[in-house]
């Protein structure tokens, strides 16, 4: 038994530890692993920088739009079906294709007709510069 104990870190003294691995979330061999896209977001007086990690994504299937201080960013990966010659199998494919989108505001609002976006090394990265505060008038009372 100490041998198993050893072994298998699931099979150990701890019962709370154990129940947490029975209901925790898992992959099985059939189900896709869900795409995630990760940003990183940075402020400077002039504006806003972003990158997000979208690998395995074109340029052409990557969508940014801007309305106000929300950003959005909607992507399309696109994998190609393995096939093997001479009979060989595929044993495990966890490349996947599908698409992912996010969504988030900033804390001011965004110039629309200055922003620049590239993509490079699946990485995309935005520069966004910061609106300029409408300017406002005392109106005179008469």
């Amino acid at each position: 038994m100490s041998s198993l104990r050893l072994l298998d870190p699931a099979f150990g003294d701890n019962f709370e530890a154990q129940l947490r691995r029975f209901f925790s979330p898992t992959l099985f061999d059939g189900e896709p692993a869900s795409l995630k896209m990760r940003i990183d977001v940075t402020e400077s007086d002039k504006g806003f920088t972003v990158k997000a990690d979208i690998p395995g994504a074109k340029k052409e299937d990557i969508n940014v739009k801007v309305d106000g201080n929300v950003v959005s960013i909607d992507a399309e990966t696109k994998s190609q079906k393995e096939t093997k010659s001479n009979g060989d199998r595929v044993l495990r494919s966890e490349r996947h294709y599908g698409a992912v989108s996010r969504s988030f505001s900033l804390g001011q609002d965004v110039d629309e007709t200055k922003v620049q976006a590239k993509y490079a090394d699946g990485v995309l990265t935005l520069d966004l510069p910061k609106r300029a505060p409408a300017s406002s008038t005392r109106i005179a009372i008469q």
